[in-house]
């Protein structure tokens, strides 16, 4: 075999330079800083929204007997929560509020995910339960108080019970439409394998249905919210809702401001509980969001 030609050395060496290598940036990584950017916004809004605040209230252009500044508020929630409102502190007033929503919305899914299952399973259950959530589902609560007062009396019965007309429907609602856009492939493959009805139930209509239910919880917790304090307005001497009502009979504007602003964050620690909950219970419903 001939034997390889030695490089001439007053040739140039044209042997190309090494490639550098191209940087991989993971998705991970890109989620994460899309977050860091969204999280940079939402403080930023709120930043805004409380110089704003600032702004209005330091330069007289809101009345602070009607607006006061969130000076006032701090000094509020700080008197409030030590020393008490009407006999009883905020952490008093917040645990029976929590426990009138808790009560009422634990109720109402106990009774309208299984009733929205069946409702969206059964024409027959669909048709003899839907004219009387439709009929009652528009009525204010105000007016459904009166009546349930008038029934049940002025104890925690009747605000237990409004609580629980008032986040029934929206359970229902979303269980009914969850169940009913369940694809047909999975429950003709189950019922193909031999599955129950029970067994179609647990490991079918449920899994495929959690995630709109989820939201249709959610939903109406919120909306179980707005009616607590109708619900305490009546023969209360505790809670979040009604101390916002008898601060306001006397102008305690910065009561009520507080009262709304505790009100509002508790609402957000219980949904975002609710989420977390859900991706527990549910994994495979966390999609990443570009």
């Amino acid at each position: 075999m001939p034997e390889p030609k030695a490089a001439d050395p007053e040739m140039p060496d044209v042997t190309p330079p090494p490639r550098a290598k191209r940087r991989v940036v993971e998705p991970a990584q890109i989620l994460a800083r899309l977050r860091s950017r969204y999280v940079a916004i939402s403080c930023g809004s709120v930043f805004l929204m409380m110089v704003a605040w600032v702004f209005v209230t330091e330069t007289g252009i809101a009345n602070e007997l009607f607006l006061p500044g969130p000076e006032a508020i701090y000094k509020s929630f700080m008197k409030v929560a030590f020393r008490g409102y009407q006999g009883a502190t905020l952490l008093e007033h917040v645990g029976v509020s929590l426990y009138r929503i808790l009560a009422g919305f634990g109720l109402a899914c106990l009774v309208g995910i299984p009733l929205g299952i069946a409702m969206g399973v059964s024409r027959s259950a669909n048709a003899f339960f839907e004219p009387f959530i439709e009929f009652y589902r528009p009525l204010p609560p105000l007016g459904l108080y009166t009546l349930l007062v008038m029934w049940l009396g002025i104890g925690e019965e009747s605000k237990l019970a409004l609580l629980f007309l008032a986040g029934l429907p929206g359970v229902i609602i979303a269980t009914i439409q969850a169940v009913r856009g369940i694809d047909m492939v999975y429950l003709r493959a189950a019922k193909a394998l031999g599955a129950t009805t029970s067994q179609l139930i647990w490991h079918v209509y449920l899994p495929a249905a959690g995630p709109t239910i989820l939201t249709g919880m959610r939903i109406s917790l919120g909306f179980t919210y707005t009616v607590l304090v109708a619900a305490e307005i009546v023969a209360a001497t505790a809670g979040i809702g009604w101390m916002i009502w008898d601060a306001a009979k006397f102008l305690l504007s910065d009561v009520v401001i507080m009262g709304l602003i505790v009100l509002g964050l508790t609402g957000v620690v219980l949904d975002g509980i609710m989420r977390l909950i859900g991706r527990i219970l549910m994994p495979w419903t966390r999609v990443r969001r570009t």
